[in-house]
């Protein structure tokens, strides 16, 4: 098994400082033990104008069939097919991989402490290699994979496919290509980098078990590259031999990642649906005090809220919130729905048990909030004919996504709190303007009842996640400009137990398309106060026997 590595130079940058990136003197030959057999690394050449590195992998046929035995579904398939005879020790595969990890590992992370910053520079590099299985299994192999692969990245490729036999050409051609890759300014440790996830890529499967931590291995080698690579749902299924869990997992970090990048932001920032503490305390808290019972302070430093026996216990204020936006989607007469920022998949579950949802969409950022989503509604083990009427994706609600046109509403519940103001008009336009459902549901936390809440310290926000938290006025006046500008209605309502002088601790608002706001009750001489003591619009009034407060598109004062 042969790999050579070729650079060309000057007198001010000379070739032979491939050695320096390599960390492998030119001078010497050196000799390196793998787990199948012996690595050597020489120059036939090194000049200032043209160096050589070239590594040998001698691999032992005998050994590799006896610690590949019992290897399951990681095993390749050669080897059930051939013993004692097979391809492993002269075609570039995982074997090679590993190989490059183990003697150029180095190499590979770009240090260079001899020469610091030579390794940051790119230099022209061409890769030669004499045989690579190029397996399709099912999907365009050969050369045309090659291509498929490299040329994304900025490689010349020149690829060719090996007969089975000179002599007998009309025995066709084998799985295997010759492979040349020229690139003029690459950096060394991104060369090697996606040799080492390509090389088995190619071949289509790996001479070892691939485990969970394959997955970790995949993107950081990826890094830089991957995540913008047009193949890169192929490259992880092949590198990760078709396990699809794995693959799923990977795809979906590779996906978090992009957001976080396009967001300029950490992912451990975007990826906090799911928290890892006891996060569940937050309604229950506010349910506690608004009923007066003790158990606010205990969820509040958080111990467990002791259950009320079954005669007394009451609707949460998230059972009740998930109450009032069905009523609202029931109000319109919704059949497909899509939940923005879903979760953990709560409100999902319970649009599935009503059977007027016909499909359902849940979308939101995080990755492990979509695997604690699945989980909990039990996707793998729904009826065909449910699991038909649901999917879970990936995605940011500030950017615009073809995937959320065509719904008959969307759903916002407790989202937009979770953004930083600056980023919220972005989601108005991805969800109102280019989506564009007839019916948008939204809730947010009223800030003005957090009052009532005697375990959270004044001045505080109900999550730490929160970025902000509105009150009624604040509520009433971003749903009026976010109606006006994008040809909506919007209708204001209360969520949860009222008080008279801090109203209810949820605050709901109906956004319908193009249809025309109900007429506001007549006031009597003595009219009922609005929830909001601090509204003076005089368009807005709230009925006796009403909880809703409508507004019109023009009115209100954009804040």
């Amino acid at each position: 098994m042969f790999m050579s590595i070729s650079t060309t130079g000057t007198a001010e940058s000379p070739a032979s400082d491939l050695g320096f990136l390599l960390h492998k003197h030119p001078g010497k030959v050196q000799r390196f033990s793998t787990s199948h057999g012996e690595a050597h690394v020489f120059y036939p050449e090194a000049g200032d104008e043209l160096c050589t590195a070239a590594l040998l992998l001698d691999i032992d046929p005998i050994a590799l069939v006896r610690k590949g035995r019992g290897k399951g579904r990681g095993g390749s398939p050669d080897f059930a097919l051939a013993q004692y005879v097979n391809d492993r020790p002269y075609a570039a595969s995982s074997l090679l991989a590993v190989a490059l990890r183990t003697v150029f590992r180095t190499a590979m992370k770009g240090v260079c402490e001899a020469r610091p910053g030579l390794a940051e520079v790119p230099r022209p590099l061409r890769i030669s290699l004499p045989a690579v299985p190029a397996n399709g299994a099912g999907e365009s192999g050969g050369p045309a994979m090659a291509a498929r692969l490299f040329e994304p990245l900025g490689w010349q490729v020149e690829a060719s496919a090996i007969p089975l036999d000179e002599a007998f050409p009309e025995w066709g051609e084998s799985r295997y290509v010759r492979l040349e890759l020229a690139g003029t300014e690459v950096r060394l440790a991104d060369a090697l980098q996606q040799l080492y996830v390509l090389l088995p890529v190619l071949d289509g499967a790996k001479h070892y078990w691939v485990a969970p931590d394959e997955v970790d291995k995949l993107l950081a080698a990826g890094a830089g590259w991957l995540a913008d690579h047009p193949e890169q749902a192929l490259i992880a299924r092949r590198y990760l031999s078709r396990r699809w869990a794995l693959t799923r997992r990977a795809m979906e970090r590779l996906e978090l990642a992009r957001l976080a990048e396009a967001d300029d932001r950490e992912v451990e920032e975007i990826d906090n649906a799911v928290d890892d503490s006891a996060d569940d305390s937050v309604d229950e808290a506010v349910d506690a005090a608004a009923s007066g019972t003790a158990a606010a302070a205990a969820v509040g430093d958080g111990r467990p809220e002791q259950p009320e026996p079954a005669a007394e216990r009451k609707a949460s204020l998230a059972d009740q919130r998930r109450a009032a936006i069905l009523a609202a989607l029931g109000e319109v007469g919704a059949a497909r729905v899509a939940d923005l920022g879903c979760g953990q998949g709560e409100l999902v579950g319970a649009l599935l048990k009503d059977a007027r949802f016909t499909e359902v969409l849940g979308v939101d950022v995080s990755a492990r909030a979509l695997s604690a989503a699945a989980r909990k509604l039990r996707l793998e083990r729904m009826s065909e004919r449910q699991a038909a009427r649901v999917r879970l994706v990936q995605g940011a609600l500030t950017y615009t996504d073809a995937r959320l046109k065509g719904f008959d509403a969307a759903v916002l519940c407790e989202v937009i709190e979770h953004l930083d103001l600056p980023r919220l008009p972005a989601l108005e336009y991805a969800v109102f303007g280019a989506a564009r459902p007839s019916a948008v549901v939204v809730t947010t936390p009223n800030v003005e009842y957090n009052v009532r809440w005697e375990s959270l310290p004044a001045g505080h926000v109900r999550h730490a996640d929160h970025r902000f938290e509105w009150d009624r006025a604040q509520f009433r006046s971003w749903a009026e400009r976010v109606a006006a500008t994008y040809g909506y209605t919007a209708v204001i309502r209360p969520v949860g137990p009222e008080d008279a002088e801090v109203g209810a601790p949820t605050q709901l608002a109906l956004f319908r398309i193009g249809t025309a706001p109900e007429p506001a009750p007549t006031p009597t001489a003595d009219p009922t106060p609005t929830h909001d003591s601090t509204a003076t619009d005089d368009r807005t009034f709230t009925d006796r026997t009403s909880t809703d407060t409508t507004t019109t598109p023009e009115g209100g004062e954009t804040r």
